[in-house]
């Protein structure tokens, strides 16, 4: 659908001695979009809850995440059972620490780190197919080969060999994941800045004499952000399930911090012993966020698709 211009719109209006017709903008109809599409505003909604519990959920907490309940070292399985009574909402983990306070840190820093890892594969990613697509020719072919090359290394092998190498970190676990997971971004703004590039408004700015590094970031870039919006939704829980695969191993965040990926695994160890809140209560904070993400990354997708205006 086309979305007339405002001044034509009321150019029209006063010729035609017609009402001033209002024309919809692309965000506006996304929203209304959006609005019904029913799983995807669940999913938001969810979402939104999961964040606030991440970042105020401490408030709430009795126990510190590194704080040990001595009185219930004895028996775990027994004395380690959720509880309002005694301040441990979510049980007690096997060193006898809070799972409530650990769950809570846990999840902001899986969150954190689909977050940051997309944040910057978006912003290399688009820049660089953007300016790909863009110059094409040698510049577009040496680009998009080393892209390929790139894409041929094993990308779970890199990123452990970073965190092998300079250390397990925080830091480091953002650089690596969002520093490789930019690929397939690239690849998905050149082919889009191929098309958006031979446009009408892209033809008058060269006419005009604008720089082409100005064309890219004042008008290709601007309209690759639907696109660039759904692809990163829909990024951050892979990198979240890449986070989590990390911390199972052993090579993610390290203590006193967690995060659902390293809780799970230690829960997964006590499942033996009839610990079962110890996996629970991370496993499903887990797959809520990576569903309500799907939803999210969903309805944006149908709302910004324009086959479907």
């Amino acid at each position: 659908m086309v979305y007339p211009d405002k001044a034509v719109m009321e150019g029209v209006a006063q010729a035609t001695g017609m009402a001033e017709v209002k024309g919809r903008s692309l965000w506006s109809d996304a929203v209304t979009r959006y609005s019904r599409n029913r799983a995807a505003v669940i999913g938001l909604v969810v979402l939104i809850a999961i964040i606030l519990f991440s970042l105020f959920g401490g408030f709430f907490a009795a126990w510190s995440n590194e704080e040990i309940d001595w009185g219930r070292m004895g028996n775990i399985a027994a004395t380690g059972a959720p509880s309002f009574e005694n301040g441990h909402y979510f049980g007690l983990d096997d060193l006898g620490r809070d799972m409530y306070a650990r769950t809570v840190q846990g999840t902001r820093i899986s969150i954190l780190v689909g977050l940051v890892g997309s944040f910057v594969a978006v912003v290399v990613g688009t820049l660089y197919g953007a300016v790909s697509g863009y110059f094409g020719g040698r510049t577009d072919q040496i680009m998009m080969r080393t892209v390929d090359i790139l894409m041929s290394i094993p990308f779970m092998f890199v990123l452990i060999l970073l965190l092998v190498i300079f250390g397990r970190s925080i830091g480091m676990l953002f650089v690596g994941i969002g520093l490789i997971s930019w690929l397939d971004m690239s690849r998905i703004v050149r082919g889009q800045t191929l098309t958006i590039k031979n446009k009408e408004f892209v033809e008058a700015a060269i006419a005009t004499g604008v720089k082409p590094m100005r064309i890219v970031l004042r008008h290709i870039v601007p309209n690759l952000l639907g696109i660039v919006v759904v692809y990163a939704t829909l990024l951050i829980p892979g990198l979240i399930i890449t986070e989590s695969f990390i911390s199972f191993l052993g090579l993610g965040v390290q203590e006193p911090s967690t995060s659902l990926g390293a809780l799970i695994s230690k829960g997964a160890s006590q499942m033996q012993y009839g610990v079962i809140w110890q996996l629970g209560f991370p496993l499903f904070f887990f797959l809520v966020t990576l569903f309500a993400f799907f939803f999210v990354g969903d309805g944006l997708r149908d709302a910004l698709d324009p086959k479907d205006r």
